[in-house]
C-alpha cells in the first residue's frame, strides 16, 4: 500500500474518532433534555390529576347543590302551601268573628228577653204576694153573675195560666239557647286559634330550615366558586407545563437532528471507509494478477436485511399497531407488543445511536435508538424494559444485546413495546409506522 493511500485510511480513521466522540457529547445533552422533558410530563399528569379531581369535586359539590336548591324549593313551595292554608283559617276566623258577632247580638236579644221575663215574674209574684200568698182561680170562677160572666171568667183564667207557662217554658228555652250560643262561639274560637297556631308553628319550622338550607347553599356556592377558581389556576399552570413541555419537545427533536446527522456522516464514512478498503484490495489483487480473490474480497462485505431492521426480541405479537381498547378507553398505539418472559433479550433492530436510556413516564424504562439508513433517519423505541445494557451517546451495531424484556410503566405483562419512526423520535407527535411491515409480523 502506498504512501497516499495510507494518508487516506489515516484521515478516514481519524474523521471517524471525531464522530463517534461528537454523538457522545450532544446525547448527553439529550439525555439532560429528555429528563427535562420527563420531569415536564410528571408535573404534567400530576397537574391533569388534580384538574381531574376538582373537575369531580365541581360536579359533587354541584350536584348536592342541586339538591339543596330542590329542597329549597320544595321548602317554599310548603311554605306558600301552609301561608295558603292560614289564608284559609284567617278567613275562616274572620268569618268566624263575623258569626260571633251575630251570635252576640242575639244573645243580647235573649239576655234582654230574658230580664223582661224576669221583671214581669217578679212583677206577679208581687202582686200573688200583695193578695195574700196566693190567687183563688175558684174563688174568681164563683164570683160571677151568670154563665156567660162564668165563661169569660174560666176564659180568662185558661189564658192567665197559659200564659204563665208560656212564659216559664220560653224563658227555660232561651236560657238553654244562650248557653248553647256562647258555647258554640267560645268553641269555634278556640278550635281556629288553635289551628291557626298549629299553622303558625309550621310555618315557623319551614322558615327555619329555608334559613338553614339557604346558609348551606350560600356555603356551597362559595365552595363552588373556589373549586373553580382553583380548577382554573391549575389549567393555567397545565397550558404553561404544555408550553415547556412542547419547547423541549423541541430541543430534544433539534437534539435528535444533531444525533441523525453525525450518524448520518458515520454512516458515510464507513460506506467510504469500506469503499476505500475494497478499492485497496481490488488494486492489490490486480497488481497480483488475481481477479478471482479481488471478488471474493467484495463479496465479504456485510448485507443488511430487507429494510435495514431486524426483529429486535423473539415472542408473539400480543397487540399490533393502530387504535385499541386496554381498559382505559380507545387510543393510538404507536408500535408493536412482543410478548415473552422476563429478561428475554432485546437487541438493536439496526445500527446506530443509543439517544436515550432510562426511564420515562408511561413507558417505564426505556431506549431511543437513532439512525441513520441510506442517508433516511429513523429512530426506534425499545420500552418496558426489565433491564438497559447501554448507555447514551453509546455506538450500537445492529443485533447487538440492549436489554431485557420486562413489564415497567404502563403494562399489564412482560412484553417489548417497539416502535419504527421514520425521521427522529418526537413524543406525542406521531411520525410512528407499523413496524411489521419492516421487520415481519
Amino acid at each position: 500500500m502506498n504512501s497516499k493511500s495510507k494518508w487516506m485510511l489515516s484521515a478516514v480513521s481519524f474523521l471517524l474518532a471525531i464522530t463517534m466522540v461528537m454523538p457522545s457529547v450532544s446525547a448527553n445533552n439529550l439525555d439532560e433534555l429528555k429528563k427535562e422533558q420527563q420531569e415536564a410530563e410528571r408535573k404534567k399528569s400530576e397537574l391533569n390529576s388534580n384538574i381531574n379531581q376538582k373537575a369531580n369535586e365541581i360536579s359533587e359539590n354541584q350536584s348536592t347543590l342541586e339538591k339543596i336548591t330542590a329542597q329549597i324549593n320544595e321548602l317554599e313551595n310548603k311554605i306558600t302551601e301552609t301561608q295558603d292554608k292560614m289564608n284559609a283559617v284567617q278567613g275562616e276566623i274572620d268569618q268566624t268573628k263575623i258569626e260571633i258577632d251575630e251570635l252576640k247580638k242575639s244573645i243580647e236579644e235573649l239576655e234582654r228577653k230574658i230580664a223582661e221575663r224576669e221583671e214581669l215574674l217578679k212583677e206577679r209574684a208581687r202582686a200573688i204576694q200583695l193578695s195574700g200568698g196566693s190567687v183563688d182561680y175558684i174563688d174568681v170562677l164563683l164570683g160571677a153573675n151568670s154563665f156567660i160572666d162564668f165563661i169569660d171568667r174560666f176564659s180568662a183564667v185558661n189564658m192567665l195560666i197559659e200564659a204563665d207557662r208560656e212564659i216559664m217554658r220560653e224563658q227555660a228555652a232561651d236560657k238553654e239557647l244562650l248557653a248553647q250560643q256562647k258555647a258554640e262561639v267560645e268553641s269555634k274560637l278556640a278550635e281556629q286559634e288553635q289551628r291557626r297556631a298549629e299553622l303558625e308553628n309550621l310555618k315557623a319550622s319551614l322558615d327555619g330550615q329555608k334559613k338553614e338550607q339557604a346558609g348551606l347553599k350560600a356555603d356551597l356556592e362559595a365552595e363552588q366558586k373556589r373549586l373553580a377558581e382553583e380548577k382554573s389556576a391549575l389549567e393555567e399552570e397545565h397550558a404553561e407545563v404544555i408550553g415547556v413541555s412542547n419547547d423541549l419537545e423541541k430541543k430534544i427533536a433539534d437534539e435528535q437532528a444533531r444525533l441523525a446527522e453525525l450518524a448520518r456522516k458515520a454512516e458515510e464514512e464507513r460506506k467510504r471507509k469500506e469503499a476505500a478498503e475494497r478499492a485497496a484490495a481490488q488494486k492489490a489483487a490486480a497488481s497480483q494478477q488475481s481477479s478471482s480473490s479481488a471478488s471474493a474480497s467484495y463479496s465479504s462485505a456485510p448485507v443488511q436485511n430487507s429494510g435495514g431492521f431486524i426483529r429486535p426480541a423473539s415472542g408473539r405479537i400480543s397487540s399490533g399497531f393502530g387504535y385499541r381498547n386496554i381498559g382505559a378507553g380507545t387510543e393510538f398505539h404507536r408500535g408493536i407488543d412482543i410478548a415473552n418472559s422476563v429478561g428475554t433479550s432485546i437487541n438493536a433492530a439496526a445500527a446506530g445511536y443509543v439517544s436515550y436510556a432510562g426511564s420515562m413516564g408511561s413507558y417505564g424504562n426505556v431506549i431511543i435508538l437513532t439512525h441513520s439508513i441510506n442517508g433516511q433517519t429513523h429512530a426506534t423505541v425499545y420500552a418496558h424494559l426489565n433491564s438497559i445494557g447501554v448507555s447514551v451517546g453509546q455506538s450500537v451495531s445492529q443485533g447487538q444485546l440492549i436489554g431485557g424484556m420486562g413489564s415497567t410503566g404502563r403494562s399489564t405483562g412482560s412484553h417489548l413495546h417497539f416502535e419504527v419512526h421514520i425521521g427522529a423520535w418526537n413524543g406525542a407527535r406521531s411520525n410512528a409506522v407499523n413496524p411489521s411491515n419492516y421487520i415481519g409480523g
